[in-house]
Parts: C-alpha cells; structure tokens; sequence
C-alpha cells in the first residue's frame, strides 16, 4: 500500500516523493488509522493532496488528513506509542461478511482471565519470548503502555500501546493468550514466558486477518488531528 499512496502523492505533486510511516504493517494486517510524512517543494493545498491523492488510490486505502508539519517531524521517529487490536470472533459458526477481518475461533474464550494473565507483559521488558525469528531489530527490548482483552458479545479484542513493537510481537502474544483463554495453560504461563525469553514456548502465532494497526500518538506540541479511536467491533 505504500506504493500506492507515493504512487498518488507523486501524481499530485508532479515529482517523485517519497513517504516515511509511522509504523509497517504484514500481509493480511488492517489499519484503522497511518501516519506519513513527505517533502515536497510542490504548493498545492492540503487538501488538494487529500482529494488529489484519494481520486489515484485503490478503494482499500484513503487519506483522511494532510497538514504541514516542522523540519523536525518524523512520522516514525516521533511518534511516543503505537497501538494496535487484535480482533477475535469467537462463534460457533464463522461470518461469510467478516472473512479476512477476524480471526475466528470456535471455542470458548475466557477474556477476563487472557487480560489477567497479560499485565505479566507491561513495562520495559525484553521480548524474546514473542519475537519473530527473522526480525531485524538491534534489541529485543520494548515497553509495554497498556494492553487489555476484554469481550464484546461474540467478539473477544486485545488492545496493546508500545513505544515501538517487534516483528509479529503482537500476534505472537496473542497467540499464548490464546492458550491462556481456553484454559490450556494457567494465567501465570504469560509470565513465565516473558522471563524466560525462549520463543519456542511460547504459542503459535496468531492470524494476521485479526490484526490492525491503530495508529501512532505524537507530543501536543506537534498540534496534528487526534488519533483515530478503533471502531470495530462496535
């Protein structure tokens, strides 16, 4: 998709631009809301950018928002969080309108204890235990804001804020919550894992479909649009 978008941008601008974003996402995963940033010497309103650039994307992508920033912005580099849901229908029966958006699992989940089990996780931690192997980040090192599951009728999330995350780091966690939720290990596994940093206990990946990048969360002082809130399920 990033293709796409230069691809537009550059269309609207007259010139090559390049885009920096705010986080990178895998095949399969969604997005509720991307920060980029560009330069271009090209005088066009923001939102000539906006409509310009929507009017050359595919129907799966749109830009929301375009506003001049600083020399001293970076949508990667100044963001102080990222956030992410991993979105779980737990049906007995899978939705023919949700394919591709959901991980769907037919068994029961307990919610309260996969969220117990995952306050093991926050704080400055090194993440070995759910990090991919070909990841190709200097540290394993990552601090955990905030993370939650909860339900939602047949619907069970996993909201997580990072300051910055590692390759599959999330669905990896959800993978072991997982275990945790349909009662095949105690909440106290989650814990043992992140200590023992040893991916090869952890469990198994979870599906990218049922991921999506929330979005980044930048200092006030950069005056950009609020972060979008996800909205699904609702």
């Amino acid at each position: 998709m990033q293709g796409a978008l230069e691809a537009a941008l550059s269309s609207v601008a007259n010139h090559a631009v390049t885009t920096i974003c705010a986080g990178r996402t895998d095949a399969g995963v969604h997005a509720f809301g991307q920060v980029v940033h560009f330069d271009s010497a090209a005088a066009r309103e923001p939102q000539a950018w906006a409509l310009g650039g929507n009017a050359r994307l595919p129907p799966d992508v749109s830009i929301r928002w375009v506003k001049p920033v600083s020399d001293e912005f970076s949508a990667r580099f100044s963001a102080v969080s990222r956030r992410y849901r991993y979105v779980i229908h737990n049906s007995r029966t899978r939705s023919a309108l949700l394919a591709e958006r959901v991980n769907w699992l037919n068994y029961p989940l307990d919610a309260d204890a996969m969220d117990r089990a995952a306050q093991a996780l926050l704080g400055e931690n090194d993440f070995s235990a759910f990090r991919a192997a070909e990841c190709q980040s200097n540290t394993p090192m990552r601090k955990l804001q905030a993370i939650r599951a909860q339900r939602r009728g047949e619907f069970v999330f996993v909201d997580v804020r990072a300051n910055a995350f590692l390759h599959h780091m999330v669905r990896n966690i959800v993978g072991s919550l997982l275990d945790v939720g349909v009662g095949k290990r105690p909440e106290s596994w989650i814990g043992g894992l992140l200590a023992g940093r040893d991916r090869t206990r952890a469990g198994m990946t979870a599906a990218a479909a049922g991921l999506y990048f929330v979005g980044p969360d930048y200092p006030a002082g950069f005056d950009l649009p609020p972060a979008t809130e996800p909205w699904f399920p609702g």
